[in-house]
């Protein structure tokens, strides 16, 4: 049985390819929002937190990659607060 996945979201990685992820949430950590996606053609079960920078001139967001490791654990303990009975956190 197969589901369908409604919040689909295209992006390009750094070779220019487009890879699909589902799309999770939006958490504001210190006046930041970021976006939690999981990517959907890999077999990985690890999300992908990116911070949202802005929509350019096209009415497109971008995001960029968050490197600092304190942060991507804080927002990603409060997705999971948020998400406890949704999701099995490992």
């Amino acid at each position: 049985m197969q589901e369908e996945l409604d919040n689909i979201v295209s992006l390009s990685d750094e070779d220019g390819n487009d890879v699909q992820f589902e799309f999770l949430d939006i958490v504001n950590y210190e006046d930041n929002d970021y976006v939690i996606l999981l990517p959907i053609e890999e077999e990985s079960e690890e999300v992908v937190i990116l911070k949202i920078e802005g929509v350019d001139e096209d009415d497109t967001e971008t995001y960029t990659s968050v490197d600092d490791e304190e942060t991507l654990n804080a927002v990603f303990e409060i997705f999971k607060e948020k998400f406890k009975d949704e999701f099995n956190f490992i």
